[in-house]
Order: structure tokens, then C-alpha cells, then sequence
């Protein structure tokens, strides 16, 4: 090969190059990036479908204002997983749909959708999920209870 055919190719190639690169640029600019909303909504239907569950307890309901002059709805909830205490918040204003928050009662417990390998990442409720409880489990027993005192009674 000469000299003149070498350069050519090492020309060709760095053309190439700059193409492939402002290509990614113009992509990396021009690309629809996806809303907050879109990415809680991801987040949620992620562990909805592989998250694991735990026993939480809720531990109250409140709004605070947004930048934006809205009001959030936030959940706070605490959770145990090996030994290490979580709480955490859950922005439940754009589900409101699927949570009445007026039926939330602080100290009641709850199931928790946690990630496996980052604990912290959790959530109560989802689109098609919700780990709230109406009410408290009450345990019956059935039948009499048995008697511990052996004296006979005859």
C-alpha cells in the first residue's frame, strides 16, 4: 500500500469518528428525557414487580408545599431489614387515585416493597399494589382454652 492510500484511509476513519460522535452528541441533546413523574412511576412498577416485601408500620401522613406552589402528599413509614431500622417517605399526591389518605392511621402496620440490594429504595403503594391495611389484624382463638391447673375438681 502507499503512502497516499494509508492517508486516505486514516482520513476516512477519522470522518467516521467525528460523524459517530456528533451523532451521539445531537442524540444525547435532542432526546426526550424523561419527566420526574415518569421516573417515580418506573420506580414503582420496578419494585412492584421484584421488590421484596417486609412488616412496616406507618407512621404518619402530611402535606407539605411544593416549589411549584402545589401540595405534596407525603408517607412516612418505618421498616426492618436485618437488624437496621429504615424510614422513609413516600410521595403518594399522584396516586391519590388508588390511596385515600383520610383512612391512614399513624401506628397501624403495613407491608413494604424494598429493593434487594438497596434496601432504602421502598414503597407502600403502586399503581396496581398497596401494602396498606384497613385495619389492625385481630387474632382470634377458637374454642375454649385449654386449663394449666391440674387439681382435680372432684
Amino acid at each position: 500500500m502507499s503512502i497516499n492510500a494509508i492517508r486516505v484511509l486514516e482520513i476516512a476513519a477519522g470522518a467516521v469518528v467525528v460523524a459517530g460522535l456528533g451523532a451521539a452528541g445531537a442524540w444525547m441533546i435532542l432526546r426526550k428525557r424523561p419527566s420526574s413523574e415518569e421516573i417515580e412511576n418506573a420506580r414503582r412498577q420496578m419494585l412492584m414487580q421484584s421488590g421484596r416485601l417486609v412488616d412496616g408500620t406507618l407512621l404518619d401522613v402530611c402535606e407539605i408545599p411544593a416549589e411549584d406552589g402545589r401540595k405534596l402528599t407525603m408517607l412516612l413509614y418505618g421498616y426492618r431489614i436485618g437488624g437496621v431500622d429504615y424510614e422513609c417517605t413516600q410521595d403518594v399526591s399522584g396516586i391519590l387515585n388508588v390511596v385515600d389518605v383520610t383512612t391512614i392511621r399513624a401506628g397501624f402496620p403495613c407491608s413494604v416493597r424494598y429493593q434487594p440490594g438497596n434496601p432504602q429504595n421502598s414503597i407502600v403503594v403502586a399503581e396496581k399494589w398497596s401494602g396498606l391495611r384497613a385495619t389492625i389484624p385481630f387474632l382470634s382463638t377458637y374454642g375454649r382454652r385449654p386449663s394449666f391447673d391440674h387439681r382435680s375438681t372432684g
